[in-house]
């Protein structure tokens, strides 16, 4: 498959993306490079290669979560904009 300006400014308008027409030529050859780059990893052999999930045998290699530090109440409330003396107060934004 070769890349030409129609594809690019399809896929242009498919991102939502304005290109100029120094942009599109650049876009074209990148393009170009990527799906070529695809055919030679479609030449080698992967018959006997088990698909790769993870990027390491490792399994749950989460840490423990620890608290480093506690805020009260108060304390939370003291950097918001707007707050009463329970509830961080915001604009509504859904209408019943």
């Amino acid at each position: 498959m070769n890349i030409d300006k129609e594809t690019v400014e399809k896929v242009a308008h498919l991102a939502r993306l304005e290109l100029a027409e120094d942009e599109k030529e650049k876009m074209i050859a990148d393009m170009n490079k990527i799906l070529g780059f695809m055919d030679k990893l479609n030449e080698i052999d992967t018959s006997g290669i088990e698909p790769l999930v993870y990027m390491t045998n490792e399994i749950n290699t989460v840490r423990e979560d620890v608290i480093k530090q506690e805020i009260t109440h108060e304390e939370a409330l003291l950097n918001a904009p707007k707050h009463d003396n329970d509830y961080f107060l915001v604009a509504k934004v859904i209408e019943k």
